[in-house]
């Protein structure tokens, strides 16, 4: 599978997709803004301790405090946690590179007021960027990715890449790390570093630790809240976390975009300069590759399969809702084919579509009723083997009786369609308007209501265009039955910008 890294770089935005041939399948937002914070390392301040939640609330100078769980938090003594790794909802420690089982920091045996109390001040990491109204998600666990290792400061374990398969190579990374390290710190040894030389790791351990003790510095003199250390920009994170063993090439738009990776490259990954091209074609990079086509099909509710049948996706505020029909398909031979057939389809565009709209949480998706348990069955193994690609984590339950896929899926940052819309400002986010007919019965209600206080010998409504137009049709009998009613004439006008839902009375005193 050819794989590529298209990255459009402007001043007030950039965008990085990454193309599984010819096909994009993840696309990585950043605007600037405090929605992709990932990564960074603050020095906190403890706002409020919550012993009900067994958490606490942390300042770290974004207008939403963030959040730390007891789980989260090292605790005062050095051998407490010694053995102790903790897998963290980040970008640049994606799941697919860490080996299982892993053990999690579970703080059975202390309460979060044991750990912190308001005013304290802490060295924290965001795992997790804000969501939505959810402010970050950060912990006292720091790691510090880099091409080869991943450094964690405060764990003693060494952790390799479940994607080195090989086991004598496993086993000599994992020896050669444990031995050249100076002091007891964790390490995660990435997929890059499958037949490296121990020179390499041994320089790259020297740049994390440097790193590490700038940070800790930092932290020593700063007042809280305040940054100490800023992940790499969205463009260099895809260098060192994709162009490194998930893409062949990587195409940017940006003369200065470009410069920057080659001297980031020539510090860190010279060997792959070559891979590196710099997009000088008229026609807007993602344009020239299909790319907006298939970030607006990611928008939109209902997808299409090519059957004929469609998908569609709705999002609760607590999970995603996914919802198979068969549309216009109609099949060739039985109902049971047609039934299978679309729904072995909406696998792997339910598969596609949750990895590039980024969905996660708890996911249900409702498939069309199948009869046959060896059908359910192949769709449920169809699913699993469509999420073998995914980085996050997922977990698939088998087929209900009623045709459900109950699963989940890490969220690691904000979805797509969050990222890049907005509540409608006509229903306030409803997803529906009234319609024309609905509209129409609320004028002839509200008008009644109104006549109770009027004294003047006609109305005036003035109404969207539309529902002037069916007020002077199909709903004219509306019309005809209040004047009938009230005993006044009524006389409508359209208005232009009125909302569709918009309209006022007025009445018309006797002149």
């Amino acid at each position: 599978m050819y794989k590529e890294l298209i990255i459009n770089d402007t001043e007030h935005e950039t965008r990085v997709a990454l193309l599984e041939d010819g096909t994009i399948v993840e696309l990585f937002i950043d605007r600037g803004d405090d929605s992709n914070i990932a990564g960074n390392t603050y020095k906190g301040k403890v706002q409020r301790v919550l012993p009900g939640m067994q958490a606490a609330f942390v300042d770290i100078g974004l207008s939403q405090a963030a959040f730390i769980y007891v789980d989260d938090v090292v605790g005062n003594t050095d051998d407490q946690y010694e053995d102790i790794f903790v897998t963290k909802d980040d970008e640049r420690l994606v799941e697919s590179e860490m080996e299982e089982p892993l053990p999690f920091s579970k703080r059975r045996d202390s309460n979060i007021e044991e750990l912190l109390t308001e005013g304290q001040e802490v060295l924290v990491q965001v795992a997790k960027s804000p969501i939505g109204s959810k402010g970050p998600r950060v912990t006292t666990n720091i790691s510090l990715p880099g091409r080869f290792l991943v450094l964690m400061p405060t764990v003693n374990h060494i952790g390799i890449s479940r994607r080195i398969e090989n086991e004598a190579e496993r086993m000599r990374l994992k020896d050669m790390v444990n031995r050249i390290r100076a002091d007891q710190s964790g390490y995660i040894v990435r997929t890059a570093s499958e037949g490296v030389t121990e020179d390499k790791l041994v320089k790259e351990m020297m740049f994390l630790d440097n790193m590490w003790k700038k940070l800790q510095k930092k932290n020593n003199t700063a007042s809280a809240p305040h940054l100490l250390h800023k992940e790499l920009n969205i463009t260099l994170r895809a260098v060192r976390d994709l162009l490194t063993d998930e893409a062949d090439k990587l195409i940017v738009d940006s003369y200065d975009a470009y410069n920057a990776i080659l001297i980031f490259l020539d510090e860190f990954m010279p060997g792959l300069k070559e891979s590196v091209e710099l997009y000088e074609g008229q026609e807007p990079i993602f344009d020239a590759y299909n790319i907006e086509v298939d970030i607006s099909r990611a928008l939109k509710r209902k997808v299409w399969l090519k059957s004929g049948g469609y998908i569609v996706i709705d999002h609760t505020e607590a999970l995603v809702a996914i919802d198979v029909n068969t549309g216009r398909y109609v099949g060739k031979h039985n109902f049971e084919e047609t039934i299978l057939k679309t729904n072995l389809e909406a696998v792997k565009e339910i598969a596609y579509q949750i990895r590039l709209r980024n969905l996660g949480g708890i996911i249900i998706i409702d498939f069309i009723d199948m009869e046959k348990l060896s059908d359910r069955e192949k769709v449920y193994n169809a699913l699993k083997e469509a999420f073998r690609k995914d980085k996050s984590k997922t977990n698939v339950l088998p087929l209900s009786d009623m045709g459900l896929v109950q699963m989940t899926r890490k969220r690691i940052r904000k979805p797509l369609k969050i990222m890049m819309c907005e509540p409608c400002f006509y229903c306030d986010g409803d997803g529906h308007l009234l319609s024309k007919q609905s509209i129409c019965y609320n004028i002839y209600r509200e008008v009644l209501r109104e006549a109770m206080d009027m004294v003047g010998e006609r109305f005036t409504l003035r109404v969207n265009p539309e529902i002037a137009e069916l007020l002077h049709g199909e709903e004219s009998k509306t019309i005809l039955s209040l004047e009938k009613k009230l005993k006044k004439q009524i006389v409508i006008y359209p208005n232009h910008r009125f909302h569709i839902e918009e309209f006022d009375i007025f009445e018309i005193l006797k002149s």
